[in-house]
């Protein structure tokens, strides 16, 4: 299991780029996902998607949205705080 790092910003727990002191804008980066989607047919002939599901093979990176700084060490705190 990996060890939560908790970021020191204020207040405790929030993150800030220490490249450019971003505290806002945010990226999850996933490699080799697999996206499946379940639809239906309408009787017209169109399709509406019912159910989906995502199974990620690959590393996730946690990235700051501004600059581009890898802040994958906040990913798990990340996750702990996605509401």
């Amino acid at each position: 299991m990996k060890k939560l790092q908790i970021p020191a910003g204020d207040p405790a727990g929030r993150i800030v780029c220490q490249q450019c002191g971003n505290t806002t804008n945010f990226v999850e980066v996933a490699e080799n996902v697999l996206v499946t989607t379940y639809y239906m047919q309408n009787s017209d002939g169109s399709f509406t998607p019912e159910d989906n599901s995502t199974e990620i093979f690959g590393e996730v990176k946690f990235l700051c949205g501004k600059c581009g700084a890898d802040l994958t060490r906040y990913h798990a705190h990340f996750l702990e705080m996605s509401f």
